[in-house]
């Protein structure tokens, strides 16, 4: 199938240095390597290739030259950087499993010379637009095996199983202790484990804090890094003081969301990634500002994903597995960003839902599947 970003990346190969980045199996290789038939790839994780890179030494007649995982050279970004003032073609392609984090880390010595991007794993909008229109099928093949290409194709619960394992393993063992000190990676094994009972829940630093028998700084230097390998993603609080949140930390979801085991929290976890896929999309390709958050306040009223664009929330969304009644915590909750925010959509999903409707307040409930396969944020 042909990857969302295929048309975007084949647009402005020559013009600017790409990055894509993304979580590890995710398919930015792949898709690296489609886009032109003839390529030149360098992997820095192979000895023989990182050999070559230092010595500058590859196929200059090729379409595309694409460095893979050179986050891990030392000085990357400066060595990147004087490749592409030197060199007369500027057909650059990197990718990496780790977050690039160009606007922190490679700073001004990049300005101007990049376009960045981030894969994201499958979701059901991208299967709709693949000719996958069983909108209900997919959203259960997606929940048992996930987003990522060679598990939801390989159509195995054992196959996914062992995959999960040996994923995760790569990412805890390899990537992470290649690039941070961390001292026992079996404290990060049981953090991912904890985390697991977490998801769509606030973060309790204390709780987690007492259950790793650590302190909080090191806590959330745990969960940076996991950040940053793309294992797990967190959304924040809206902050306008416009509700009165007596809660500032805090929501994080995994990218491969069937390790979850409670239905209702791997449901939301899908809508979460599928949200943050569409955002990453509109901002990576079009410039735009959109961010995820959550609202909730100092009465456990609470919205599960708020969307804004330029900072003004635009959508409102509600997640449910079967119950179709609107919650009044999203309901008042709602009305109070009316008042600042009259554009503001309220959505309710539903999973399975037979009926569309909406209440006589202008909430819609929708069907969830169908909603997502064909989500929009404009």
């Amino acid at each position: 199938m042909q990857r969302y970003l295929y048309k975007e990346l084949k647009k402005y190969v020559g013009k600017k240095i790409l990055l894509l980045s993304g979580p590890r199996q995710v398919g930015k290789t792949t898709l690296s390597k489609v886009l032109f038939e003839h390529y030149d790839y360098f992997n820095f994780d192979r000895l023989s290739d990182k050999k070559k890179l230092l010595a500058e030494e590859w196929n200059r007649d090729a379409d595309l030259i694409i460095f893979d995982e050179i986050h891990k050279m030392k000085k990357w970004k400066q060595w990147l950087k004087g490749i592409y003032d030197t060199e007369s073609k500027k057909n650059f392609l990197v990718t990496g499993s780790a977050r690039l984090d160009t606007h922190r880390k490679v700073g001004d010595s990049m300005a101007g010379r990049y376009f960045q991007y981030r894969l994201m794993p499958l979701c059901l909008k991208e299967l709709a637009q693949n000719k996958y229109q069983n909108p209900k099928e997919n959203l259960a093949e997606l929940l048992k095996f996930s987003g990522f290409p060679e598990p939801f194709f390989t159509h195995s619960e054992s196959f996914y199983k062992k995959w999960r394992k040996s994923h995760l393993d790569i990412i805890v063992r390899q990537d992470i202790a290649e690039i941070e000190i961390v001292k026992r990676i079996s404290d990060l094994e049981f953090l991912i484990e904890l985390m697991k009972t977490k998801v769509g829940s606030i973060l309790s630093y204390n709780s987690l804090r007492e259950d790793l028998m650590t302190d909080d700084k090191t806590i959330k230097r745990w969960l940076t890094i996991f950040e940053n390998s793309y294992l797990l993603f967190k959304i924040t609080p809206f902050s306008k003081n416009i509700i009165h949140s007596t809660k500032k930390a805090p929501k994080y979801y995994f990218y491969d969301f069937p390790r979850i085991e409670d239905n209702g929290a791997r449901l939301e976890n899908l809508v979460a990634l599928s949200l943050l896929k569409e955002i990453y999309f509109l901002n990576d390709t079009e410039g735009e500002d959109y961010s995820l958050h959550f609202l909730r306040d100092k009465d456990q009223n609470e919205v599960d994903f708020l969307i804004a664009k330029n900072k003004k929330p635009i959508i409102a969304l509600e997640v449910k597995t079967s119950d179709v009644e609107i919650s009044s915590g999203f309901k008042k909750l709602t009305i109070q960003l009316l008042v600042h925010f009259p554009e503001l959509k309220r959505i309710q999903l539903v999973k399975n839902l037979e009926r569309d409707f909406s209440n006589k307040e202008g909430i819609k409930v929708l069907n969830l599947e169908k909603y997502l396969s064909t989500l929009k944020l404009v």
